[in-house]
């Protein structure tokens, strides 16, 4: 063993710490910091689509356009904290057949066989960064079609 240790040197002893301290800073933290922001990300697209679907369930199946837009808002804040997100962070909106979400707005009629879209906006906070950094945002989109022989 003695030869070992004469042979390495007394200089050397320690840097391997000292490098794998440095190496996990510059490498490690990054990387766990960048699969964090990935996760929130994922996680306000799953809950904007959530949202969307779930809500434009709730309005279709309702009696009437009033409890249908309490039930679609209901759901979609069910939707979105099912997923770990703050419930006051997703907008509902509606669209015509065909239009895009920033279309103008519109209201739903709940008419036998009407098509509309119904849009949910979930702003995505990113881990470590401000709260007035919200410009991220994930957009579900449900396309409803009420039923044809319904009696409301």
């Amino acid at each position: 063993m003695r030869w070992l240790r004469a042979r390495l040197g007394s200089g050397e002893r320690g840097s391997a710490v000292v490098e794998f301290v440095f190496v996990a800073l510059v490498v490690f933290v990054p990387l766990v910091y960048v699969v964090a922001g990935f996760s929130a990300v994922q996680r306000g697209v799953f809950a904007a689509t959530a949202a969307a679907r779930e809500a434009g369930r709730a309005l279709a199946t309702a009696p009437d356009v009033g409890t249908g837009l309490a039930r679609a808002e209901r759901a979609a804040q069910l939707a979105v904290a099912d997923q770990s997100v703050d419930a006051t962070d997703v907008r509902l909106s509606f669209a015509p057949a065909g239009a895009e979400c920033g279309a103008a707005a519109y209201a739903p009629t709940l008419a036998p066989g009407e098509e509309f879209s119904v849009c949910a906006t979930v702003t995505v906070r990113i881990p470590l960064l401000p709260e007035f950094v919200d410009a991220n945002t994930a957009t579900g989109r449900f396309v409803v079609e009420t039923d044809r022989y319904v009696d409301r």
